[in-house]
């Protein structure tokens, strides 16, 4: 049985929350056990979970996820499973990591010392002059730049990151054969599959939702050792993005103009994890001081 397959299937026959599902696969030690009744390893609430789970993967289900997986391949879309060595090793860590990702482009392992830079779809010019900023002296020094691929701080970040001559990496809100959001962006979302990657935690065709967004963010928290804020409301998926990181054990990096003017940054900035900063040197002194750039980077909490 093909094991991406098998992971494919176990997701679509969920009715629970897909990182539940990654996370019971690696527990089991994979799909193909977890189809097969092979839980030994797994107490026995989640043998339960597991045997319910496996009873609902019917062959038509695999028929489809192993048609899915050919389908993607001959798009040049790969497909990386939680089961598979070459699934980021940043993401492998949280808690509510996705079973599988869809990527257009090229992961490289060198991604894993990477820092988002997020913010408003409707900045003032003084943050983009700063997403531009930030994000082109990250990409300098050869951190990988994540983003959302919206339109304002998330544009400025992956076109100062490519523009530098750097990698960046766009999280889709949406599956990586969809229609792409927003339109205007696909030239530069043509960009970042040469020269970095679009990525994608849903299925290829699914469209954009209010609530794949938060979604995606999750994935771009995971996946960055740290996210920087540019410029955020309240109600900005860029605070989403904020506290997720805080969930994730990682860094958040709050410009000092966004936490003079935002009272939710004014409390995030009490909190630990979150350094206030002014200049792009001040992300660049915690990279240093936490680890060595021939290190894999982890931030301490």
């Amino acid at each position: 049985m093909n094991e991406q397959a098998a992971v494919l299937a176990l997701t679509e026959a969920t009715q629970d929350e897909w990182y539940k599902i990654a996370a019971l696969i690696v527990e089991a030690g994979g799909a193909t056990a977890l189809l097969e009744g092979r839980t030994g390893t797994l107490d026995e609430d989640q043998r339960d979970a597991a045997e319910r789970l496996a009873s609902r993967v019917t062959p038509d289900i695999l028929e489809r996820a192993e048609a899915l997986i050919r389908s993607v391949q001959a798009q040049g879309i790969r497909l990386v499973t939680v089961l598979d060595e070459d699934y980021p090793l940043n993401l492998h860590q949280i808690y509510n990591r996705p079973p599988f990702l869809f990527i257009r482009g090229q992961l490289r392992s060198s991604d894993s010392r990477s820092v988002a830079v997020v913010g408003t779809r409707q900045p003032s010019e003084a943050g983009l002059e700063h997403a531009r900023t930030f994000a082109g002296r990250l990409a300098s020094e050869k951190i990988t730049v994540f983003s959302g691929l919206a339109m304002g701080i998330d544009t400025a970040a992956h076109e100062a990151a490519l523009d530098a001559g750097g990698r960046t990496v766009a999280v889709l809100g949406h599956g990586i054969r969809a229609r792409l959001y927003p339109p205007a962006n696909a030239p530069l979302a043509s960009r970042i599959a040469h020269h970095g990657a679009l990525v994608s935690q849903f299925w290829p065709d699914a469209p954009p939702t209010r609530s794949s967004f938060p979604m995606r963010n999750v994935v771009m928290s995971g996946m960055a050792l740290g996210t920087v804020v540019i410029e955020a409301t309240s109600t900005s998926g860029a605070r989403n993005q904020a506290r997720r990181a805080l969930e994730h054990g990682k860094r958040v990096f709050l410009l000092e103009s966004l936490v003079m003017h935002q009272e939710w940054a004014q409390r995030y900035s009490e909190r630990p994890g979150v350094i206030v900063v002014r200049r792009v040197e001040d992300v660049l002194d915690v990279l240093t001081a936490v680890a060595k750039p021939t290190q894999q980077l982890k931030f301490a909490m």
